[in-house]
């Protein structure tokens, strides 16, 4: 089977494109492939004919997505449109990822999967209408909260501000399911190899807020806890250009229902990432 991923070099596509070792494998640069142009994309998949397409492009950060906001719906929502395109010409699946963006975090609870999307940022916009690009016989993987070996993210983050004096504050109003690449990656390959269509929330377990996340890297690490204090989102200096949801716990209902075993607590990766990383 040939699998192309966008993306390859990202957090995600490093702990995925190893998992289709099994596979041929087509893993193009940005140099080789700019999904955000139309010909380049169907005659990239003209050419290599990949039975199954992986999306993990993306444009992530979510502040400069607001200042930024041609080059994110180029990239999180006409990319996705060009590359479905192109899976519908050559029969090949897509599986694109997705965000707990795609909400304004007002719901008491956590999101299911049919949830209506409300995205309060050009970040959210972008790539809920990138899910609608994909169209309904793609499979969309909404995760949150993404951390990994590879790349930058939160733990990398917590850990270089453990090694400095100052003190550490973070946020204890925005709540949700901290994600390990190196567990959401077998799931994505299982549900873009058996062309799982429809919408999935694939995160690890434990709801935490940004506060309590910091204390768990900070214990994981064998630095005090205590040193990481809270606060409000709202008393953030500089303030953050992009709106966050408050609420970003996505029931990972689809997956269960598909006979997916539970994702593991974020703990267990976390500290095997923080033991990878030194």
């Amino acid at each position: 089977m040939r699998v192309l991923v966008t993306g390859a070099g990202g957090q995600l596509g490093k702990d995925l494109v190893p998992l289709l070792r099994t596979h041929h494998a087509v893993t193009p640069d940005r140099s080789e492939l700019d999904v955000t142009d139309r010909a380049s994309v169907l005659g990239a998949l003209k050419d290599s004919r990949p039975d199954i397409v992986i999306n993990c492009a993306a444009m992530t950060r979510v502040d400069d997505c607001e200042t930024q906001v041609d080059e994110a719906f180029a990239v999180n929502s006409l990319a996705v449109g060009h590359l479905a395109e192109g899976c519908r010409l050559i029969g090949a699946h897509l599986t694109t990822i997705s965000t707990d963006h795609v909400f304004d975090g007002a719901k008491k609870g956590a999101y299911i999967e049919q949830d209506p999307l409300s995205p309060i940022s050009v970040y959210g916009r972008s790539k809920a209408e990138g899910e609608r690009q994909a169209g309904s016989d793609a499979t969309i993987v909404r995760t949150s909260w993404l951390c990994g070996e590879f790349g930058s993210n939160m733990v990398k983050t917590i850990l270089g501000l453990l090694r400095e004096e100052a003190p550490l504050r973070f946020v204890d109003d925005q709540i949700g399911h901290p994600t390990f690449t190196a567990d959401l990656a077998p799931v994505v390959r299982e549900l873009a190899l058996q062309r799982r269509a429809g919408v999935f929330h694939v995160t690890n377990q434990g709801a935490v807020t940004w506060f309590e996340f910091a204390r768990e890297v900070a214990a994981a690490a064998g630095a005090d806890p205590l040193r990481v204090s809270p606060c409000a989102t709202a008393d953030l200096r500089p303030i953050r250009p992009a709106p966050r949801p408050a609420n970003s716990v996505l029931d990972n209902a689809a997956l269960r229902q598909a006979g997916f075993a539970a994702t593991r607590d974020f703990r267990e990766p976390l500290g095997e990432l923080i033991g990878r990383l030194g």
